[in-house]
């Protein structure tokens, strides 16, 4: 009898150090930290990528962290493939995806998104010694490229007069930007700091101008109906929002 006493107290004591999960996902630990379990797919610099020291960093990296400083939570993200990675999401081996996903009708069927965070929508990049294009305003004209069947292409053909030049894969793109061949390259704003703001082989010779002109916004992730997290994101998104951290992460990133 005795050691079966012993067995039950042993047993409540280990349980009472291990991390609860709560009712809307998450762990909670001993001394009442939630930490939130996020999944990002690290393949898109520089929203998300493993750098040199096999780190998982980037713009939604430094955001999630923001967010979770903020709303008083621990978060853990884990480098997850794409594929699959909203399946994962629906059957709870997370609690979050934050990985550049675009806030669709269609997705808001299947997940709740938080607040959008940044328009990724198409810029426009010229040589650093252009100083007749500031915007996509000025591309009337304009010889433009952008990778083929993508809806950078899509936006160079509703610009007066502007003779779109398709290639395979956008760096092909940069590439002619680099050397002359043409005036501007139209790409999603992630893309588009990849290349002239974080790839040493470009940034010296290519910027951004202006602002997105077409509007792609993402936002974080979650399984439908769990409002707790939700609510938890959406608050730590707001404050990061309001005190121009977020502003500051963009400038970092993505500007």
């Amino acid at each position: 009898m005795k050691g079966i006493i012993k067995i039950i107290v042993t047993l409540v004591m280990v349980l009472a150090v291990l991390p609860l999960a709560i009712a809307g996902g998450g762990q909670e630990s001993a001394d009442g930290v939630l930490t939130i379990t996020v999944a990002s797919d690290a393949t898109w610099p520089p929203m998300e990528f493993i750098n040199e020291n096999k780190e998982l960093v980037g713009f939604d990296i430094d955001v999630m962290n923001a967010i979770a400083a903020e709303a008083g939570f621990a978060v853990e993200i884990k480098n997850t493939a794409w594929d699959g990675i909203f399946a994962g999401l629906a059957n709870g081996q997370y609690d979050a995806v934050i990985s550049s996903v675009t806030i669709t009708e269609d997705r808001k069927k299947s997940m709740d998104f938080s607040d959008p965070y940044v328009n990724a929508g198409q810029v426009v990049v010229v040589r650093t010694d252009n100083t007749n294009i500031s915007s996509h305003l000025d591309l009337t004209g304009k010889s433009i490229g952008a990778q083929q069947g993508t809806t950078g292409a899509i936006a160079v053909q509703s610009i007066e007069n502007a003779t779109l030049k398709s290639y395979d894969e956008i760096g092909l793109a940069m590439a002619a930007l680099q050397k002359g061949d043409i005036d501007a390259v139209i790409a999603d704003s992630p893309i588009a700091a990849d290349f002239a703001l974080q790839n040493p082989s470009y940034a010296e010779n290519l910027k951004i101008v202006g602002e997105p002109f077409t509007e792609e916004y993402f936002g974080i992730a979650v399984r439908k109906g769990n409002s707790e997290i939700l609510d938890l994101i959406n608050t730590g998104l707001r404050a990061i929002t309001q005190s121009g951290k977020l502003e500051e992460l963009k400038a970092k990133w993505l500007y």
